[in-house]
């Protein structure tokens, strides 16, 4: 029977640790072959469009996530899981937690396996949900000191800053511009959708990590090329999504093409990763198709109900 899986079900029971491990098992199995994760599908419509970013865990599961462009305030995505052997579908999630706590994961494994040990301190451009979700990973895998943010307006930072210190406990403060937020730190998380740079390589500190999110073409992105000159190491969580974009993904073009690195790779030991304190890494996270279903499988497992909670509803959707 269909389990269905709300928002405030996923923030209860998925925790940072747990969809990190999850996260880097997914991309281990996309690594091994047992992931196969296609770039994600589009359907033009009216006024936007319907996307799609499909998975299968061979031979256990093969589900999908669907969101659109339009822009509702309350637009809501879908995370569907079908078991493998008999078709049936077996969770529903309906909701914005787990595709934000995918990309936060995601960036979670890629400062595991990236940033220094030592990484204590994080610099944010941005103060969104995809902010939020990285800083909510990151302090799963490094031990942070401080955290500095900035974002356009004063009061969204402020905010920011706050948040972190009330529910992760760690010391944050908001500052004025964003190459100040990114001087000095060891780990850098650029969450913004502005189409042209806001930090310069040289804002970057000898060994600091930086974590981009999304689609970061030719022409229209947060950085620019001077950054990736910089990085001594380029990976990204999916090379299939990051050659599908048009116009080109940023990082996979001209003098980048050959450079970009899977970040499952990194995990398994195929490529090397971090392999000296001084160097630069960069971390482009696209989005790896299927690891939402990845989460869902798991938050739909028997074992992973809390204990004495009541069993999830069954046979209805919701409302």
């Amino acid at each position: 029977m269909t389990q269905f899986i709300t928002d405030a079900e996923v923030a209860a029971r998925l925790d940072p640790a747990t969809a990190v491990r999850a996260i880097r098992d997914a991309l281990l199995a996309a690594h091994r072959g047992r992931l196969v994760a296609p770039p994600r599908v589009a359907a033009p419509l009216a006024a936007g469009r319907l996307v799609f970013t499909a998975g299968q865990l061979t031979g256990e599961w093969y589900g999908f996530r669907s969101y659109d462009t339009f822009g509702h305030a309350e637009g809501e995505q879908v995370v569907a899981l079908h078991d493998a052997g008999t078709g049936r579908v077996r969770a529903i999630a309906v909701g914005e937690e787990i595709g934000s706590r995918r990309t936060g994961a995601l960036g979670g494994v890629a400062v595991d396996a990236l940033a220094r040990s030592d990484a204590a301190t994080l610099g944010v451009v941005g103060a969104g949900g995809q902010a939020w979700a990285q800083v909510w990973a990151i302090a799963a895998v490094r031990r942070l000191r401080e955290v500095t943010v900035f974002c356009r307006t004063p009061a969204g930072r402020e905010k920011f800053a706050a948040r972190v210190r009330a529910e992760l406990g760690i010391p944050a403060r908001a500052v004025r511009t964003a190459p100040e937020a990114v001087r000095d730190r060891d780990v850098v998380v650029l969450a913004t959708t502005s189409p042209t740079p806001v930090i310069s390589a040289a804002d970057l500190s000898p060994g600091s990590h930086l974590t981009t999110i999304g689609h970061k073409q030719v022409g229209r992105a947060e950085f620019g090329p001077d950054l990736l000159d910089r990085a001594d190491l380029l990976v990204t969580d999916s090379l299939a999504q990051a050659g599908a974009y048009d116009p080109p993904m940023l990082g996979t073009v001209g003098a980048y093409a050959g450079r970009l690195r899977a970040l499952g790779a990194v995990l398994a030991g195929a490529v090397p990763g971090r392999t000296t304190a001084d160097q630069v890494t960069v971390f482009c996270s696209v989005g790896l198709a299927g690891s939402e279903a990845f989460l869902l499988d798991r938050l739909a497992r028997p074992e992973a109900a809390p204990a004495g909670a009541a069993p999830p509803a069954r046979g209805a959707g919701p409302g």
